[in-house]
């Protein structure tokens, strides 16, 4: 947990603390911006934890998804910083809770209810795949971050 938590963090300090045009800037070519990432992570934590391991629909927040494979990195340039900080930090503590029931009753190797099609797999697998998750974006998080005001580093202070 401690891995993930770390880059929880680190995401967190790459994405929020700029100015609302910031978090919708981009680095030509590509369209990724610092929002899109924010919300895309945001879906990603109610996806893997409260919707697959847990069971739970999604919660209403994510009512308004549409099929487009990149809504949520779309969507995003139309929401507030404020309000993409708290979709996201109620996401991940949405995550966390789920994580702590999950281990207080089953341990890593329970498996999820949903799985979409495929074999079942564990928490533990999705513990390694949100780490895996969050240092990629965290990477595209830097490099935008650092076009805007040079912030650079790897740890959050």
């Amino acid at each position: 947990m401690g891995a993930l938590h770390r880059n929880r963090r680190t995401f967190a300090w790459k994405c929020f603390g700029v100015a609302a045009a910031d978090m919708t800037r981009s680095l030509r070519p590509s369209t990724l911006t610092l929002a899109g990432l924010v919300k895309h992570l945001a879906l990603v934590e109610d996806h893997y934890f409260t919707h697959q391991l847990l069971g739970q629909p999604y919660p209403e927040v994510w009512a308004p998804i549409e099929e487009n494979g990149n809504w949520d990195f779309e969507s995003a340039v139309r929401d507030s910083p404020q309000s993409l900080h708290a979709v996201w930090s109620a996401a991940v503590q949405r995550s966390e809770a789920a994580t702590d029931r999950v281990l207080a009753e089953q341990g890593l190797d329970q498996r999820v209810v949903i799985s979409g099609g495929h074999e079942p797999f564990s928490l533990r697998r999705i513990l390694v795949d949100m780490i895996e998750e969050y240092a990629r974006h965290t990477g595209h998080a830097d490099l935008i971050r650092e076009s805007i005001d040079g912030l650079v580093g790897e740890d959050a202070p």
